[in-house]
């Protein structure tokens, strides 16, 4: 069975990143007894900007946010979907801080991995790995 993916696109007040971090570092537990496997949070260090379309047009971001770019991996897609049913009846979310973003430009979907290297499939025929 191959896992699944929740990816999150998000611009955050650059004066919020602590505020970020403590509110992932509070939801991720939660995440967690709901079956993740990890969740992983980024701060944007190097985001280039495009000519069509680049990451802070795609969240609309304001001169002082930052980008954020995170996922959960789930064991696969019916225990993401069984997290987002508990996540509508379970208190604990109530009781979390507001969001320290705009959560209305948030950019978020659900991905099936097809290319893993520390996945079940292990590297593809014809990819080699360096020493």
């Amino acid at each position: 069975m191959m896992s699944y993916i929740q990816g999150f696109l998000v611009a955050v007040p650059k004066a919020n990143k602590q505020a970020y971090i403590e509110s992932a570092k509070a939801a991720s537990p939660i995440f967690k007894e709901y079956g993740a496997v990890r969740m992983v949070e980024t701060w944007s260090e190097d985001i280039a900007d495009g000519k069509v379309t680049d990451f802070k047009r795609a969240v609309k971001a304001e001169p002082d946010e930052a980008i954020v770019f995170s996922w959960i991996e789930w064991p696969d897609k019916q225990t993401c979907d069984a997290a987002g049913e508990k996540m509508e009846t379970d208190a604990r979310w109530s009781e979390m801080p507001e969001m320290p973003f705009d959560g209305k430009r948030m950019i978020w979907g659900g991905f099936e991995p097809i290319f893993d290297t520390q996945g079940e499939q292990g590297l593809a025929p014809g990819f080699a790995t360096s020493a």
